[in-house]
């Protein structure tokens, strides 16, 4: 086996790039620093699929929800680049088939709060995913009860439109949506 020789500066996009794909572990740029994370446990991956399913199945033609997308929340050097959990984009981008988006291709991201992400996903994204115009956020909190916290930006903040919610909830920017949050974890 051989080890990936780990940057030892700030990488660019173009290095980004050369990365070799590696699915057994989670890859973000943040201010030109490669993170690497292992891949979320089960549960977490589940109520992925099932909140992107939720959405896609109620969402206007217009717009598709895409789980584990590459955004591209700052190209300027030092980039930044996040996988939220689940976005929400143009059905026509999807279409497609590009390698990642861009903050302004994003209508929502979604992040589901694992173990050992709570303050990047409650303070870091939340603040990143504002200054780069990401119109709304969610937070999904598990395991039970699970719950969804709304924002929407208000100029270069969020402000939380639904407090963090269990059950069947509606949510209507971007979308009227009806989600069912112990659907997402549920046998």
């Amino acid at each position: 086996m051989t080890a990936l020789p780990w940057p030892d500066h700030l990488m660019t996009l173009d290095e980004w790039d050369k990365l070799p794909e590696d699915p057994s572990r989670r890859f973000e740029l943040v201010e030109g620093i490669l993170i690497v994370s292992p891949r979320p446990a089960l549960l977490h991956q589940r109520a992925t699929v099932r909140l992107a399913d939720q959405l896609d199945d109620q969402l206007p033609r217009e717009l598709t929800a895409l789980a584990e997308v590459e955004v591209v929340i700052d190209e300027r050097p030092p980039a930044t680049i996040r996988a939220p959990d689940v976005v929400v984009t143009g059905a026509e981008l999807a279409e497609k088939n590009l390698a990642r988006l861009y903050a302004s291709d994003v209508v929502l991201a979604v992040e589901i709060i694992s173990p050992g992400s709570g303050r990047t996903d409650r303070v870091t994204k939340l603040f990143e995913y504002a200054q780069a115009g990401i119109p709304h956020y969610w937070l999904v909190e598990l395991p039970e009860p699970v719950t969804l916290a709304a924002y929407t930006l208000a100029g270069d903040h969020y402000e939380l439109v639904v407090s963090p919610a269990t059950g069947v909830v509606t949510v209507t920017e971007p979308a009227w949506v009806e989600l069912d949050l112990p659907a997402l974890i549920a046998r």
